[in-house]
């Protein structure tokens, strides 16, 4: 554990989910065939004219609103100038002249305790092609080349690697939830550029900043940072803090450690301009109005609510809310009827093991909201015990049939007080000794008395109300 106060600042890109991208016709959809979703906007040829598109600025400033920035007056964008083999235009179609949103802050859980963080700004722009480096020569994949992309940066707030992933995990949901992206790291649809310092404890200037580059895991983000803090930690132990210098690293999946790639004495000079071809557009009080009412109730506010309205653990509502896929189908059981708490456990432990055993999300499950009701509203009725009811759900996904094919008069359990106490009045007349014994102090026969019940039963007896019944007679 570092005895130093780690300052660290996360730079996130997530691509966002359109049919075409963000300045040009070319399909916006993930591909693993090179080079086929391009369009000449894409690849730079002469003559070209961008054309915004219009849903992007419209999940932008979505975005903006979540984050509670503040959205500028006009919507710019700029030119980015560089050079790089992935960018055939010579320049990146991006915004800093006015960014979609500045100066904002949003809430995040961080084990069990809600932390303010700061965001810089958000900005919309294009993604670059792609390049795959082989031993001696490198190939170029246009097909992320104009992929709209949204450029997350926060202020340097965070302190440990565990806030740092509690915060990218909180804006994937984010995206999840609004619909705005699919979010998929293996897809490379977020990738994350991590700032780290680290300064004494009483300091008031922050140390010198290291940046790790194009990190495609929050598993790498968390194990990037802990190397850097610790690297940094151990040079200013041995005196050798001028060492750390202001530096680009890229992180080592297999050594788990970053490795240096260029030093960055000085802020990189792109010569931004407002981009000719695509000019300022006002963004009005009534747009802005209108996407404002289409924000989503988000993961936290959902948590709170299944807290404080429902009565769920913290624990159960963390699951639920973890994937948006997992709240609809939980708000639909409650909706039609099944109460909160066992909708809950149903979808906790029965429905999300399974759906994690088979790979598969909850859409492609066989058993909906209305077919589990009919496992529920069997068992509250008590035809069947909670055994029953597991055993009804797995052959009822199995063959593919409604639950309620395998619930009838032969599997249905005894819950008549009249039948149950004939029955127990018979078992505890042919057990003189085991009740002697039980009320001489040896309490564990009472599940020897249930069992036999239930032997005799095969299984039906109503487990509940066999127990009260017991609890009675053996007084």
């Amino acid at each position: 554990m570092s005895k130093y106060k780690a300052v660290i600042g996360l730079e996130m890109h997530c691509e966002l989910k359109s049919n075409s991208k963000v300045f040009s016709s070319g399909e916006n959809s993930y591909n693993e065939t090179p080079n086929s979703n391009v369009s000449p906007v894409d690849m730079g040829f002469p003559g070209i004219l961008p054309v915004v598109n219009k849903k992007c600025v419209h999940d932008a400033l979505m975005m903006s609103m979540i984050l509670n920035c503040t959205q500028p007056e006009y919507m710019y964008f700029d030119r980015k100038n560089y050079y790089y083999p992935d960018l055939p235009k010579g320049y990146q179609i991006s915004q800093n002249t006015e960014p979609v949103g500045i100066n904002g802050c949003i809430q995040i859980e961080v084990n069990d305790k809600r932390i303010p963080v700061k965001i810089h700004d958000i900005h919309l722009e294009e993604d670059a092609a792609s390049l795959d480096h082989y031993y001696a020569t490198s190939c170029i994949d246009y097909n992320r080349a104009g992929v709209p992309l949204l450029e997350l940066v926060t202020e340097p707030c965070l302190h440990s690697a565990d806030e740092a992933v509690a915060f990218l995990e909180h804006m994937r949901s984010v995206y999840k939830y609004c619909g705005i992206s699919e979010a998929d790291t293996k897809k490379g649809q977020i990738r994350c550029d991590v700032n780290v310092s680290i300064m004494d404890e009483e300091a008031t200037e922050l140390g010198t900043k290291v940046e790790v580059k194009n990190i495609n895991s929050f598993g790498n983000v968390y194990d990037a940072i802990n190397y850097e803090i610790e690297r940094q930690s151990k040079l200013k132990d041995a005196g050798r803090y001028n060492e750390v210098e202001q530096e680009t690293r890229r992180f080592d999946e297999e050594s788990g450690t970053t490795i240096h790639m260029r030093s960055k004495v000085d802020a990189l000079d792109y010569k931004y301009f407002v981009d000719p071809n695509l000019p300022k557009y006002k963004i009005t009080k009534e747009w802005l109005a209108e996407i404002r009412k289409e924000i989503p109730l988000l993961a936290l506010e959902r948590k709170d609510k299944y807290i404080s309205e429902l009565g769920l653990s913290n624990y159960d509502a963390s699951v639920i809310v973890k994937e948006k896929e997992y709240a609809e189908y939980f708000e639909e059981m409650v909706n039609i009827g099944i109460d909160a708490k066992t909708a809950s456990n149903w979808l906790t432990t029965q429905i999300l093991g399974e759906i994690n055993r088979e790979n598969i999300s909850l859409k492609e499950f066989y058993l909906t909201p209305t077919l589990i009701k009919q496992i529920t509203d069997a068992q509250i009725k008590g035809t069947i015990s909670s055994k029953q009811a597991k055993e009804i759900f797995l052959k009822a996904l199995e063959e593919k049939k409604e639950p309620k094919t395998y619930i009838s008069s032969d599997n249905a359990q005894i819950s008549d007080k009249a039948e149950l106490e004939k029955i127990i009045d018979e078992i505890l007349k042919n057990s003189p000794s085991q009740i002697e014994q039980y009320k001489n102090g040896k309490t564990n026969l009472f599940d020897y008395f249930v069992g036999q019940v239930m032997k005799n039963t095969r299984g039906k007896a109503n487990p509940v109300l066999t127990k009260e019944l017991l609890n009675i007679k053996l007084k």
